[in-house]
């Protein structure tokens, strides 16, 4: 999962921006693995207000339950109510596993983000 374009985050976001200032955000496929199968996901209210690193989601699993922050500020536009019937859905794609969508208050945030090899490089440390 991932496309030269998208960016990650320490704690396994994926972001994508999708129309100018609105990105799409979801967990990579290291933490797909890490949770094992997926049984629900807490979403948050559209309209809600985020700042960089507030929890917005929880995606819980047979295993744990894992928080999910907001790797940009912004207003909550969209959730993906897909999840609460079939939360495995995660794990097929970011296009129709996302999470949330975001409208950014500063796209600057998005660049201090990981690009795919060094999200890559980050996993490896993490594993080694």
């Amino acid at each position: 999962m991932g496309s030269p374009a998208d960016k990650f985050t320490k704690e396994h976001e994926i972001v994508r921006v999708e129309d100018g200032n609105v990105v799409l955000i979801g967990i990579t496929e290291y933490a797909q693995d890490a949770l094992g199968d997926l049984v629900y996901v807490d979403l948050p209210e559209i309209g809600k207000q985020l700042s960089k690193g507030d929890e917005c989601a929880v995606v819980e699993s047979v295993k744990t339950a894992a928080e999910v922050y907001s790797p940009v500020s912004g207003e909550v536009v969209a959730v993906n109510d897909n999840l609460s019937d079939e939360p495995e859905k995660i794990k097929i794609s970011l296009d129709e596993g996302w999470i949330i969508k975001v409208k950014m208050d500063n796209s600057d945030e998005i660049e201090g983000l990981m690009n795919l090899e060094e999200y890559n490089k980050f996993c490896e440390e993490q594993d080694g």
